[in-house]
């Protein structure tokens, strides 16, 4: 079935049932507070959440689904700490009733949220809702372009120290200088040729996962640095984040590409691989095409003064043409992963980043996330 087949009746019953049952009790809705009950009716959260028992010992938990709910308040309304999520729960009641509290009093503490949060934590929960949306709405629809890129997310925690290669057990030294004649040295594979031998989790186990320095050139040339982590993601047509992978900050993009590929396969069915130059690998392009796309990967020079200005010199040829290739046209839909990225870390809690440690960044980056899927496929409906 069609995405807007699929979605038009739930867009139907939202406005014409939903919308004025809540404005008849809580009052008129604000445009902020219409977003956050569209994007929690579609993603039904408390469907996935696992209460505690009430047979343990101690006090009983409070409810994790209406703090589940609060945390993707906090992504819609783009709060920047969970002090800041409580103080506007104690004052605004259509979001408090909205997420589930009657009363202000009936609110946890701070302590309470950071112990529920570790909890979706450990088990993944945003990741696990997103990876059943995408599933659900995603699974009879052809997807054009998947545009691959990764970000910068900046961290509030000291860097991991770096460990020693001639500590690292992974492999032999190898020997350095050419080889004599008739000498026979091992070939030793790059950790991209050993990913296409391997199943999915062992790719994502064996990329780094802890805080650390990376640094990258922005679009104007300039070498920009920051201590923290780097977002993988692939994104399909209309802005909807399909696969993701937090790494650490000095993870090259191209290490994460098998991996992101091999995910989003798994998930939908799409035709073409939109990636920057940063991607420009002959295995990434192998890969590529063994699972039935088209790669479209712009090439990188590598210093090559004569290869550049080959390039600079084809561009040059196009822009006379009256009409421009179809590649060049279909290469132009990869910055939808940067305005995807744009929308995270602008609108969305992206920038935000208050709590230590991959697991943990990573679930508040995919409330987040989970959010901005929500709201494109409404925007894509309505």
């Amino acid at each position: 079935m069609p995405l807007l087949d699929l979605l038009a009746p739930w867009w139907d019953n939202v406005q014409g049932i939903l919308f004025p049952r809540l404005a008849t009790e809580l009052g008129s809705l604000s445009a902020n507070l219409q977003r956050l009950v569209a994007v929690l009716d579609l993603i039904r959260i408390e469907e996935l959440i696992c209460q505690p028992k009430r047979w343990t010992l101690g006090r009983p938990a409070k409810e994790r689904t209406m703090i589940a709910r609060a945390f993707v308040a906090k992504a819609v309304y783009n709060l920047p700490t969970t002090r800041a999520l409580i103080d506007r729960l104690q004052v605004d009641v259509q979001l408090r009733r909205v997420c589930g509290w009657e009363r202000a009093d009936s609110i946890p503490a701070e302590s309470t949220f950071s112990r529920a949060f570790e909890e979706f934590a450990t088990s993944d929960l945003p990741g696990r809702i997103h990876a059943w949306l995408i599933a659900e709405v995603e699974k009879d629809r052809l997807v054009g372009h998947i545009s691959r890129d990764g970000t910068a997310i900046k961290g509030c925690e000291k860097p991991a120290k770096k460990v020693n290669r001639a500590d690292s057990p992974v492999e032999p030294p190898r020997k350095r200088g050419r080889p004599k004649k008739g000498e026979e040295r091992p070939k030793f594979l790059s950790h991209i040729e050993k990913q296409l031998e391997q199943p999915l989790p062992v790719m994502l186990a064996g990329l780094p996962s802890a805080c650390d320095v990376g640094s990258k050139k922005n679009s104007k040339g300039f070498l920009e640095t920051w201590i923290g982590y780097k977002l993988h993601a692939d994104v399909a047509d209309g802005g909807i984040p399909v696969s993701l992978v937090l790494t650490s900050a000095s993870v090259h993009d191209s290490q994460v590409a098998i991996p992101l590929a091999t995910m989003t396969a798994q998930r939908v069915t799409n035709l073409y691989d939109l990636m920057d130059a940063a991607y420009d690998s002959a295995v990434i392009r192998k890969h590529s095409q063994s699972l039935g796309h088209v790669p479209l990967i712009d090439v990188n020079p590598r210093r090559n003064k004569a290869l550049a200005q080959e390039i600079s010199d084809e561009q040059k040829r196009r822009s006379l043409l009256r009409f421009p290739f179809p590649e060049d046209v279909r290469y132009n839909e990869r910055t939808t992963a940067e305005r995807f990225f744009g929308r995270l870390k602008d609108d969305f809690g992206g920038r935000f980043v208050r709590v230590r440690g991959n697991a943990k960044v990573r679930t508040h980056l995919m409330f987040g996330v989970l959010a901005i899927t929500a709201d494109q496929l409404i925007r894509l409906v309505a």
